[in-house]
């Protein structure tokens, strides 16, 4: 199949396709004579293991080394799961630090009087100047 039928096949767009391969995460294409990619069902199999593992949020190396896994018989789960369990807690910790921003704009947005009157609490944190970090 072409890498338009492909891309519908597996939910990603054919400009994904092409930086997947690019990135090395899927391997060489056949091509036709006139140079179309032709995907078969391996391949096909692969972009979905791909579509998911991005869905689940996991970057690029990751993905790199769950595939890697993926296609080694003799990996043991003991590596994939700890490659899940330091993604979820990287997912965590850009929760928490979310959580921690939502409660900062809360905290500022409900000391704006939100009027006609031009001070604005939420302006002047902004405008502060952070003190800087300290030295170790």
């Amino acid at each position: 199949m072409n890498i338009g039928q492909a891309a519908r096949a597996c939910g990603v767009s054919a400009k994904m396709i092409r930086h997947y391969e690019s990135l090395g995460l899927l391997p060489p294409v056949r091509r036709t004579e006139a140079g179309y990619r032709q995907y078969d069902a391996a391949t096909l199999h692969t972009l979905r293991f791909i579509r998911r593992a991005r869905e689940l949020g996991f970057p690029i190396e990751e993905i790199r080394a769950l595939l890697q896994l993926w296609s080694d018989p003799s990996r043991t789960s003991a590596e994939v799961k700890r490659i899940a369990l330091q993604h979820v807690a990287d997912l965590q910790q850009r929760i928490d630090a979310m959580q921690a921003m939502k409660r900062s704009l809360e905290q500022l947005a409900a000391h704006c009087h939100g009027d006609g009157r031009p001070d604005c609490p939420i302006l002047d944190d902004l405008a502060q100047t952070p003190a800087p970090a300290p030295r170790p």
